[in-house]
């Protein structure tokens, strides 16, 4: 199974889909579906919901392997069930959508315009049950804000050293280096962080494999050289607070870079909406940025 989705993941066509909100960021995605956080008391409530919201996308007759390629998942969601099955076995079997888990533990604070991850306790042990739960690939994130070369190298050192345990573990690593889009010299942190990028994949042995999940660039195709790595499965793209029609427009402009969306995706979904409406708006969403990923200009 592991060689057919990574071949379906280096070839296929479509996108990727981002359902791995973690505690942090739960109760803004909660509020944007509907659901304010005088619906739940505590964290285990708050999860529930959640798994219903993730449950209802992932159930839906839209959410499906014409225009979804792999889907991101929380911890937890790998850890719950979907009509009687293991979230990433529902996935893989029912919808043919390759599962990944997000397996960072957040964002360190601030510093020489970077934030690294925090510390990954037990992670060989998370990744031990993602390989048993039939998780395809992890997914990890840190941000640059500013173009501090030392500071991007540690960025990207810290992905990679990681990564290489990814891959020791069996699972394909999405490293995750995104750009803040606000930065004031995003263009200048991109310059340097592909240069950066370029010289780990260029240390990795012939059996390494890894994704790359970016920033849309500001300069178009700037990441062109990564798409064509023979290291890199595939370049996917945050939509990092852009709308989802501005996202779109830019990713298009990018050769070999599918969409990896989380709020571009889910922005219009709402509790309150019935299976049709719900159903259609996910549609409407999945084929737009399917449209984006594959149809380039």
């Amino acid at each position: 199974m592991q060689q057919d989705q990574l071949n379906k993941m280096k070839n296929g066509k479509g996108f990727i889909a981002a359902l791995d909100q973690s505690g942090g960021s739960t109760p803004t995605a909660l509020k944007g579906y509907g659901i304010g956080e005088d619906a739940y008391s505590n964290e285990d409530e708050m999860f529930n919901l959640v798994h219903e919201m993730r449950t209802r996308i992932i159930t839906s007759p839209a959410f499906n392997s014409n225009y979804i390629l792999g889907a991101i998942l929380f911890e937890q969601t790998m850890d719950s069930k979907i009509e009687g099955m293991y979230s990433a076995d529902y996935l893989t079997e029912k919808k043919g959508i390759i599962p990944f888990l997000k397996v960072d533990k957040g964002l360190a604070e601030i510093a020489n315009g970077v934030q690294l991850m925090k510390p990954i306790p037990g992670l060989d042990e998370l990744l031990k049950r993602a390989k048993e739960r039939h998780i395809f690939g992890t997914k990890m994130r840190s941000i640059i804000k500013e173009a501090n070369s030392s500071s991007i190298k540690a960025v990207v050192e810290q992905q990679f050293e990681l990564g290489k345990n990814i891959i020791a573990a069996g699972l394909v690593p999405i490293i995750e280096p995104e750009v803040d889009i606000n930065s004031r010299d995003k263009e200048a942190s991109e310059a340097i962080l592909k240069e950066e990028l370029l010289s780990h994949l260029n240390a990795l042995s012939e059996t390494d494999n890894v994704m790359l999940k970016l920033t849309i660039p500001t300069v178009a195709n700037t990441y062109k050289e990564l798409t064509e790595h023979p290291r890199v499965v595939r370049v996917v793209a945050l939509s990092g607070g852009y709308s989802r029609d501005e996202a779109n427009e830019k990713l298009k402009k990018n050769t070999g870079v599918i969409a990896s969306f989380s709020r571009a995706l889910s922005h219009d979904l709402n509790v309150n909406q019935s299976a049709e409406e719900f159903d259609k708006t996910l549609e409407e969403a999945t084929t737009s940025i399917y449209d984006a990923s594959v149809n380039k200009k």
